[in-house]
């Protein structure tokens, strides 16, 4: 049965992720003080990683803002631990954000089952992933983000192909230098991180990075999609009393008014904290600042500015 686990022909023998880290060769044998300090010092070398790809982080940022400004959506795709790092990041946007559940989706190989249980066996199979994407209606509008630690795995591979054939937005994460192997995709962003601390263990260094690069995109595209004001979430989904407070305290910043004056806001602009912003700010009905937000793709400052704007021409 082991003899078909070879039927891809990759050789890791020589990937980077895969060697012997030569700082943790006698971790066994150390105390566990000794054992931590190992950790904390090989833990500096994701945020090196992400910081040396930060002009590829950049370009993504802006290219896949581009993409959903014009009714594209987001797809992260992985397996096994990339594929459960992808699920998280795109489940976080919706109660932050406030985006719709099928603007940043994930496919996981296994499906959700994997997040809890082990398919690593799926992450061979170069049909699947595909399917998934057909299923979804993925098309040449969309943009996906395939997250491979180790840049061989056959599910993330075939989806990138995919990807580039219908001429969506195909970005790669990966953790081996270019030298040791190539990806198609359009924008790859290489996290370095060298051998884990236990050998083949991408969970690790490789999985810290990548979560990070995750964080940034995800979250700078939102920025760019007008989500953010100043570094306020404005755009956060109002569902307990934990995320109320947090409202009433970005309206309490922003606008400097009390908890009674906050909520007579949210119930006029049906929880949303943008909207009581603009609404406090310029004095406009919410019908009227419903079509500045969206005459100002989405964003407070542009929509304020805009207001500024034509009261000084009416001056004039």
């Amino acid at each position: 049965m082991f003899t078909d686990y070879n039927s891809n022909n990759i050789d890791r023998r020589d990937i980077i992720t895969e060697q012997s880290n030569p700082i943790s060769k006698e971790i066994d044998n150390l105390n566990t003080k000794e054992l931590v300090d190992i950790f904390v010092e090989e833990d500096k070398k994701p945020q090196q990683a992400v910081a040396k790809a930060s002009n590829e982080i950049a370009i993504c940022i802006d290219r896949i803002s581009d993409r959903l400004r014009n009714n594209g959506r987001l797809f992260y795709i992985g397996a096994g631990t990339s594929g459960r790092l992808a699920v998280l990041d795109a489940a976080e946007c919706p109660p932050t954000f406030c985006t719709k559940p099928d603007l940043i989706q994930a496919v996981l190989a296994g499906g959700i089952n994997a997040m809890t249980n082990s398919s690593e066996n799926i992450e061979d199979d170069r049909t699947l992933s595909v399917t998934e994407l057909k299923s979804r209606h993925f098309s040449s509008k969309d943009c996906l983000i395939g997250i491979t630690a180790g840049g061989t795995t056959p599910f993330v591979l075939s989806a990138l192909d995919y990807s580039m054939q219908i001429s969506a937005l195909s970005i790669a994460i990966t953790c081996v230098p270019d030298c040791q192997v190539k990806l198609n995709s359009d924008v790859i962003i290489r996290l370095v991180t060298g051998p884990e601390i236990i050998s083949g263990s991408t969970r690790l260094k490789a999985a810290t990075a990548t979560k990070m690069t995750l964080n940034i995109i995800s979250t700078g595209v939102m920025i760019k999609l007008g989500k953010v004001y100043s570094n306020k979430m404005i755009d956060l989904s109002i569902k307990n009393s934990k995320l109320l407070d947090r409202a009433l305290r970005i309206m309490n910043d922003i606008l400097k008014v009390e908890k009674e004056e906050a909520l007579e806001l949210l119930d006029q602009s049906n929880g949303s904290v943008k909207l009581s912003c603009l609404i406090k700010l310029t004095g406009v009905s919410f019908d009227q600042a419903n079509e500045l937000l969206i005459r100002n793709d989405g964003s407070l400052r542009k929509a304020l500015k805009s207001v500024n704007q034509d009261i000084f021409k009416k001056r004039l």
